[in-house]
């Protein structure tokens, strides 16, 4: 299951450059039910979801790079590419957020998320990852930040940095299948 939530991004942190990042080149198949191929970096693969917005099935097929040029040639709409940076949650919060998490550490629940007087900060048991999409070509300028949970709970339960803009997770506007498929002046 993939359990995520998704943010549209206006103004990113300044050092997001620094940060580790992959190169993502993708495209749809179909989009009900989602089929994708992507390439990320130098791994090929064949991607299934099923519907839902903020849980859904997913499910991975190793590709080659000759049965990604293929089955990439065969694809609906545009070819969406963007840099993926990786940042972990706990570090965008900052000194300040770190300090109230360890302060919250008592109030924390088993999905590691932390409780009201936590502010939202994570602890170190929830080793979560802030995946932020930055886009290039049709939908150069657009950014999106994702954060994948272990529950639906921990999900809904979520309060995210400062510096994440609208909450896009259920409006299903900003999926990456809807992107390829619509026009560029709207997402």
């Amino acid at each position: 299951m993939e359990i995520e939530r998704k943010y549209l991004i206006d103004t990113p942190p300044e050092d997001y450059r620094s940060w580790p990042f992959h190169q993502i080149e993708q495209a749809y198949l179909c989009t009900a039910p989602t089929v994708r191929v992507r390439r990320e970096d130098d791994t090929y693969y064949m991607t299934y979801k099923g519907g839902g917005l903020l849980a859904r099935e997913e499910y991975n097929l190793p590709l080659t790079k000759e049965a990604y040029d293929h089955l990439l040639a065969k694809a609906d709409g545009r070819i969406l590419t963007k840099k993926r940076y990786l940042l972990p949650l706990r570090k965008a919060y900052g000194a300040a957020r770190d300090a109230d998490a360890d302060a919250a550490a008592d109030d924390t629940n088993a999905d590691g998320l932390a409780g009201a007087a936590g502010h939202g900060a994570v602890s170190d048991a929830a080793d979560l990852t802030i995946e932020m999409d930055v886009f290039e070509g049709a939908y150069e300028g657009l950014i999106l930040a994702e954060v994948e949970f272990p529950t639906e709970e921990a999900a809904l339960a979520f309060t995210p940095p400062e510096w994440f803009g609208r909450d896009v997770t259920f409006t299903g506007e900003y999926s990456n299948s809807r992107l390829a498929t619509a026009s560029p002046d709207e997402p």
